[in-house]
């Protein structure tokens, strides 16, 4: 798959994520988090926004659990996730 093809169905994947309005559980929520932040932003010193400190360590312990894939695996399983919860293939 190309680099391109794959930043597509990446953006389309987020704009989908970004609107679904179910209820989606906390450690499935963390995946989306992990995997859209290892895609994105390629840096080991990034602290999460928010005030909650548990929170936040949440956010990175799920973080750093993803660390080793590289932006494209992350990307990719980021796509699955979406298709997974939505019932869809993003092409």
């Amino acid at each position: 798959m190309e680099e391109k093809d794959i930043d597509k169905r990446f953006q389309k994947a987020y704009e989908i994520a970004s609107s679904m309005t179910q209820k989606l559980p906390p450690d499935v929520m963390l995946q989306f988090y992990a995997y859209y932040k290892q895609a994105t932003i390629n840096t080991p010193f990034y602290n999460p926004s928010g005030d909650n400190e548990l929170r936040n360590a949440f956010k990175l312990n799920a973080w750093f659990q993803v660390s080793q894939l590289n932006p494209e695996e992350a990307k990719k399983k980021y796509i699955e996730l979406v298709e997974k919860y939505n019932n869809i293939t993003i092409k």
